[in-house]
């Protein structure tokens, strides 16, 4: 098993950054597949990136490609999302989340046994 703090979220205005990171503890870190999803409100939870144990990056096919870039520390046991040019649209809480399976569905929320509590990001105009 394994336990997920996000940190890292925050306000700001559009085009600014933030970084988030996933401080992970528990079975082995790098043994697992990382994902970041986001959920505004109303709307259901979605995919953002996600990065397997070996460093694969995998990213959202809408606007966050280019935006969003996902890396992982297994040394430090974290799993971190810079996002740049960030918009409006960007606001929602973030989610951390952990998958053990081997059979891995990276994009769906139902390939992650393991979440984190999430952190907000709120941009501002």
């Amino acid at each position: 098993q394994v336990q997920l703090v996000e940190s890292g979220g925050g306000q700001v205005q559009t085009g600014g950054s933030l970084r988030l990171s996933c401080a992970a503890s528990g079975r082995a870190f790098g043994s697992y597949n990382m994902g970041w999803f986001r959920q505004a409100p109303g709307k259901e939870r979605e995919f953002v990136a996600a990065i397997s144990r070996s460093g694969f990056r995998i990213y959202s096919e809408d606007s966050m490609r280019g935006r969003f870039t996902i890396s992982r520390d297994n040394a430090k046991n974290t799993v971190d999302l810079q996002m740049n040019s960030l918009k409006l649209e960007d606001t929602a809480v973030y989610f951390c989340a952990a998958s053990s399976g081997t059979a891995w569905s990276s994009r769906s929320p139902l390939g992650y046994e393991y979440w984190g509590q999430g952190t907000q990001v709120t941009v501002s105009s």
